[in-house]
């Protein structure tokens, strides 16, 4: 069976102060974004959207139910530099089978961001 879906497109982080955020997200990930109104920040992260969006409720406590991991070739590398860079430990860098490695941490605006070495995926 084929599928009809083509696969993750954007990944969006609700935030209280946008200015701030996209600051922070530039030097973490390491680019401008290439859209930036105060609706919403766009960032190209080697071809997958990375959007910033205000936060309309920033006093509700946001869930952990869902953890988007951003591909890495040095998990230790890279865990570290977000943490350095302001970032508090979500998870530490764990081995979950093989070569494959997760981590992840929390930005100042209480998103989870997940960081995956997984030498086995391929894009297509």
């Amino acid at each position: 069976m084929q599928s009809s879906i083509l696969g993750l497109r954007t990944a969006i982080y609700k935030v209280s102060d946008v200015d701030a955020a996209k600051d922070w997200y530039a030097k973490v990930f390491q680019t401008n974004p290439y859209f930036d109104e105060p609706f919403y920040v766009g960032f190209n992260i080697s071809g997958y959207e990375l959007g910033l969006q205000p936060e309309e409720n920033s006093e509700k406590e946001k869930t952990e139910n869902v953890i988007m991991y951003w591909g890495v070739n040095d998990i230790e590398k890279e865990f570290n530099r977000f943490v350095e860079a302001g970032a508090t430990v979500h998870e530490e860098p764990t081995n979950v089978g093989g070569e494959i490695m997760v981590a992840s941490v929390k930005d100042a605006w209480d998103n989870v961001i997940g960081l995956i070495y997984n030498p086995h995926f391929q894009l297509p």
